[in-house]
């Protein structure tokens, strides 16, 4: 997939979040997550699951991505849980297996993290329907890797871009990528008048710094 096919993915799949409104921009009166953090943007991808159409998108993005960029996978996994229907539509596209990643071990029977047979050596991609600061996902990637399997990717419907994911990621030796983000979603919404000018500045400035945004 070259560079302008992924830029318009990106833009189609952010007017189609924006459309179905899995994702809400209020620059002027921003929501608060339960971290304490003001945002101007509130993302819920479980939301794409309801609509055939935008699901399928969604999973033929993440397919192409893999068939390109990691042609040798051999397991799909999804994060538990929003992860886990996304996974399970790609998985069915690619004819792989499957398994998913609970954020920890389950405290009874066999305590497994991993449900599903995942093999030792296996070469895995995870899907996350969301990247914030990247701390969930790279923890799902990490628990494949202490299973003795290799985590190939992990691939997201989007991501806020911010840095501290970006560093994560590279740190940890797990390549990242998402077929929508916060830049296409910022542009998507300001074509369609979701948005004014006015407030671009305001939202990028959100992106680079959250902790201090609406603190002024």
């Amino acid at each position: 997939m070259s560079n302008v096919a992924l830029e318009q993915l990106a833009k189609d799949i952010a007017q189609a979040l924006l459309n179905i409104e899995a994702v809400a921009l209020r620059p002027n009166e921003p929501f608060t997550w339960t971290s304490g953090i003001k945002s101007p943007i509130y993302c819920d991808n479980r939301l794409t699951m309801t609509y055939p159409e935008i699901r399928e998108q969604v999973a033929d993005g993440f397919v192409t991505m893999i068939k390109e960029l990691y042609p040798n996978v051999e397991v799909i996994a999804g994060t538990s849980t929003a992860g886990i229907p996304h996974a399970a539509w790609v998985a069915q596209k690619l004819n792989l297996p499957m398994v998913y990643i609970r954020d920890k071990a389950k405290g009874h029977g066999k305590q497994n993290q991993i449900e599903g047979r995942l093999q030792p050596g296996q070469k895995v991609v995870v899907i996350e329907d969301l990247i914030s600061t990247g701390g969930s996902s790279l923890k799902a990637a990490l628990a494949v890797r202490e299973a003795g399997a290799e985590p190939l990717a992990v691939l997201a419907i989007f991501t806020y871009q911010f840095q501290t994911a970006v560093d994560a990621f590279a740190e940890a030796g797990v390549p990242l990528h998402t077929i929508s983000n916060y830049s296409a979603l910022i542009e998507q919404a300001l074509a369609s008048g979701k948005i004014a000018e006015a407030d671009v500045a305001s939202l990028q400035a959100w992106r680079e710094n959250p902790q201090a945004y609406g603190q002024a």
